[in-house]
């Protein structure tokens, strides 16, 4: 019999490395990369984020089971302070990676001196201090929102923009009645819109973007008393809705999303809008003349669309436009000479359409870019056989069946004070006959006067009474008035006035932020919420069709509006 060849121990670990490699690019090649923008997700999508972003719910309200203890030995100011200190313990423990040793302080009862966390005076309660403001932007940190952080009942400002925070955002945020601004911007978050943000009454900045959150977005959104609204680098799929146009916002970013249908003719309706940003979506409509209602708006951006029909005339009447933006679509017809008047418009961008005719006036822009469209006599156009295969089909903008415009109705003026109803008093029956005598004083008078006493009880009438006052009733109630008496005077206590929440002034309590901290202890193996996101990539215009753009445009703080959060990463 042969004897068996004994396997070489280090060649079998060499083959099992080698096989465990080859399993590992393989389900990193089966990834889901979560691309598709219809329908819902697949169980191996469904996984991957629960995986990847610790989606882990221990109940039925999002806890994540956090168990937080309180030293007995440790002393807070009041008992606010305490629940911050669970808040941040929890938060402190839901952190993987903080490189920039930005949370290494958070330790002790003192919770207002902890790094990127501010305090000041309760609105409610101006002898004590709260934890009112939250800033920890650009600090790198990777890890989840715990449920605890609804224990910060007083915070006004919650900034952790430029991050690597995944998951989604707690339900308990609802418990935030003060949060004014909400910056999540440029992290890591994933799941549906986060609905939590309409329970916020005082909320009033929304920054979400570049983020991966994904699905519709509520209509009950731009029903909502905000000023600006930053949702764009997500995966929303949507059409805006009718009541889009109801947004009191003065900033609303949408770009580079999936929205489609038709750009609504409600945004009319938008009085205080400044800037709008709509690039890099699927809309595909005409554009609605009502746009030219919006008098103070100085940003438009809609390129990177499938608009289509001619630019309206009405747009030569947005006398505050100073950027106009609506290449990459398949508008078409002439561009008005009005609009090229206007008094402040800087940049003017038409590359990408199909546009046949330009007024000269157009020409002498400062920035005015018309490459790639059907002008005559002008360079860089698309070729004859492109305008004319495009332009030979007719534009029906009715065929897009866009909700008509309605315009808003004027808000009501304050309803006046309502004038007190006087009941007339009831008739004072005076008799021409002696008044009857007075009641023993044992028994005080009755409430409810009835007629005067039948005619046998003036029979025979006593001596005539000295002339004090009518009615001298003993012992005298507290009725003071005149007769007939009101009914008993009850008198509390006056009602407290209401306490108006106002979101406490953190952001002039907000130093810079000194990055001081000891170097960064040496890192735990990668955990799969730390990779930060790629950048997006540079707009590069070219002859060949575009790749997605970054948009460029104006960023935050809005005018007369100082918002404190910086924009995330330097590419926008």
């Amino acid at each position: 019999m042969k004897n068996k060849t004994p396997f070489p121990l280090h060649l079998s670990l060499v083959i099992a490395f080698f096989l465990g490699t080859v399993v590992c690019l393989s389900a990193a090649q089966q990834t889901p990369t979560i691309s598709s923008y219809g329908g819902g997700l697949s169980d191996a999508e469904a996984m991957y984020i629960k995986k990847r972003q610790l989606l882990y719910y221990k109940d039925d309200f999002g806890d994540r089971g956090e168990r937080v203890t309180v030293d007995p030995s440790l002393v807070f100011e009041n008992p606010r302070l305490k629940n911050a200190y669970m808040a941040l313990k929890a938060w402190k423990q839901a952190i993987f990676s903080d490189p920039l040793n930005l949370t290494a302080n958070w330790v002790g009862s003192q919770v207002c001196n902890y790094e990127g966390v501010f305090c000041s005076r309760a609105p409610d309660n101006k002898t004590i201090r709260t934890v009112s403001g939250i800033d920890l932007n650009h600090g790198d940190i990777a890890g989840y929102l715990p449920e605890e952080l609804g224990f910060l009942v007083d915070l006004a400002l919650f900034h952790i923009n430029s991050n690597r925070f995944c998951g989604t955002i707690p339900h308990k945020f609802k418990k935030l009645r003060l949060l004014f601004e909400l910056d999540l911007s440029n992290n890591q978050f994933a799941g549906k819109f986060p609905k939590v943000v309409l329970k916020l009454p005082s909320l009033k900045f929304l920054d979400l973007r570049f983020n991966e959150f994904e699905g519709t977005v509520p209509k009950e959104l731009f029903d909502k008393d905000l000023d600006a609204i930053f949702i764009n680098h997500n995966r929303f799929v949507f059409d805006l809705p009718v009541n889009f146009g109801n947004s009191p916002v003065s900033v609303i970013v949408l770009a580079n999303n999936k929205f489609h249908g038709c750009v609504p003719s409600s945004l009319g309706n938008m009085s205080n809008l400044n800037e709008i940003i709509l690039m890099n979506n699927g809309f595909r409509s005409c554009l609605p003349a009502e746009i030219g209602l919006l008098k103070n708006l100085t940003v438009f951006d809609v390129s990177f669309n499938q608009l289509i029909g001619p630019l309206p005339d009405t747009i030569g009447g947005m006398v505050g436009l100073e950027q106009l933006n609506v290449a990459h679509n398949m508008l078409s017809g002439k561009i008005p000479a009005s609009i090229c008047q206007l008094p402040n418009l800087e940049n003017f961008t038409v590359s990408y359409n199909f546009f046949t005719g330009e007024p000269p006036v157009c020409l002498s822009l400062l920035d005015f870019s018309d490459r790639r469209n059907c002008l005559p006599g002008r360079p860089e156009q698309r070729s004859a056989a492109q305008c004319k295969a495009f332009l030979s089909m007719p534009v029906d903008c009715s065929s897009f069946r866009c909700a008509p415009f309605v315009p808003s109705l004027p808000a009501p003026p304050p309803p006046s004070p309502p004038v007190p109803v006087l009941s007339p008093p009831p008739p004072v029956v005076i008799p021409k006959s002696p008044p009857p005598p007075p009641p023993p004083p044992s028994h005080p008078p009755p409430l409810v006067y009835s007629p005067p006493p039948p005619p046998p009880l003036y029979s025979p009438p006593p001596p005539p009474p000295p002339p004090p006052p009518p009615w001298i009733e003993p012992p005298p109630p507290i009725h003071y008035s005149p007769p007939p008496p009101p009914p008993p005077i009850h008198y509390s206590p006056p009602k407290p006035r209401p306490v108006h929440y106002r979101s406490p002034p953190p952001p002039s309590l907000l130093p810079p932020v000194n990055y001081r901290s000891p170097p960064p202890p040496s890192l735990p193996p990668p955990i799969p919420c730390e990779n930060p996101p790629p950048p997006p990539p540079p707009i590069i215009y070219g002859s060949t069709p575009p790749p997605t753009p970054v948009y460029e445009g104006p960023l935050p703080p809005v005018t007369g509006v100082s918002y404190a959060s910086p924009p995330p990463p330097p590419l926008y």
